[in-house]
């Protein structure tokens, strides 16, 4: 080698960094093009996840109808019909308690701003009735709005409502067929794919299926459990709405760590507006129990180590889900997690197998 090329010789630390720039680069244009997608098509995309992971919850239900000899359609039909029963059912819980109780809670509201202004002007603060007045009138002129922006976000309500109605029938109906076929549509994504890879692919997604399953069953019953503790506490402490707190509380527990803080600080606030400071102490005090008996015991002993998923990866996760497709994001992106988190495993263990067993290994394809 002459002088002038070792001059010029790029650095091996450079050209490997290099090498490793252009395919990071490219996995992630990849990712943010097929982010975009997700996105774009939001309203597919996420009703068919969602229906994803309802056919995971009931598709146990389906086969144990199968094997008492229900025809396949029929059963499916049944789980369908118990779902939409059991979902429009806890909404007309919470719609019927809040039409009775909704009265009482706001007494109490206007009970509780009256005690806070009366703290206002009488306590460390000393504020005057002019200067009280002075905000309440600075925070209606912030609510009030003109005419034209009402007329705006009724027509963005309007189509919002149209855009859940249409995620909704579309989670139905992938819902029933995934139910009804869904091995014969797994064959056809199987297919897909070259045929040396098919027996990974399909490998890897009866692993991702198994996570899935157990994942999800299992956050029903940590969820029930979050449910049927707060809500008692709640009725025992004398607080209102206490069926539509569990139902919150029920749906809060989807979302890791962030739902059930939400929630159980909702079931706080309540208690607080309802039957003053010392009873939403008590109220924090038993969410506290709770979700401290799902994060140590529940969860452990149901998951397991084939679903278990680190804390640090479930915020990550979540945080990733709500920029990408908002709550229902965040609803999604654990249950994602675990998949992947089971793939990774199996793929893992797969190579071991390989690597301490050679002669197992596929042959070499022939050259053309």
């Amino acid at each position: 080698m002459s002088d002038v090329e070792r001059r010029y010789q790029v650095p091996v630390g450079v050209e490997i960094a290099a090498g490793w720039s252009w395919r990071l680069l490219l996995i992630a244009a990849a990712g943010g093009v097929g982010i975009w997608l997700l996105r774009f098509f939001s309203e597919i995309t996420v009703a068919v996840a969602i229906a994803v992971l309802g056919t995971a919850l009931t598709i146990g239900a389906v086969d144990w109808l199968v094997e008492r000899r229900v025809p396949r359609l029929l059963a499916t039909f049944i789980v369908v019909i118990v779902m939409l029963a059991a979902f429009f059912g806890m909404l007309a819980l919470v719609g019927q308690q809040l039409s009775t109780q909704v009265d009482d809670l706001r007494a109490n509201v206007v009970e509780g701003i009256s005690q806070v202004q009366d703290w206002a002007r009488t306590g460390p603060l000393g504020l005057s009735d002019a200067q009280l007045q002075s905000w309440i009138d600075e925070a209606k002129s912030a609510i009030s709005t003109t005419d034209s922006s009402v007329v705006t976000r009724i027509t963005a309500v309007g189509a919002t409502i149209t855009h859940v109605v249409a995620g909704f029938f579309i989670a139905l109906f992938s819902a029933f067929f995934f139910l009804y076929e869904g091995d014969r549509i797994w064959s056809w994504i199987v297919a897909l794919f070259p045929r040396a890879a098919r027996e990974r692919v399909h490998s890897s997604g009866q692993t991702a299926w198994r996570s899935l399953t157990a994942f999800v069953r299992a956050t029903v019953i940590v969820a029930l459990t979050d449910a049927l503790g707060v809500a008692v506490a709640a009725w025992a402490l004398g607080v209102p709405l206490t069926l539509a707190i569990g139902v919150l509380v029920f749906l809060g527990a989807f979302v890791p760590i962030i739902g059930a803080l939400i929630s159980g600080m909702v079931a706080v606030l309540v208690a607080l507006v309802a039957q003053g400071p010392w009873t939403a102490l008590f109220m924090l005090i038993a969410v506290v129990i709770v979700q401290q008996f799902e994060s140590h015991v529940l969860q452990p002993f149901l998951m397991g180590a084939f679903v278990a998923v680190h804390p640090l990866a479930i915020i990550i996760a979540i945080a990733a889900g709500v920029v990408v497709a908002g709550v229902v994001g965040a609803l999604i992106a654990v249950p994602l997690a675990a998949c992947l988190n089971g793939i990774v495993r199996h793929l893992a263990e797969t190579a071991r197998e390989f690597q301490d067993n050679p002669e197992e290994l596929p042959p070499e394809p022939e050259p053309a």
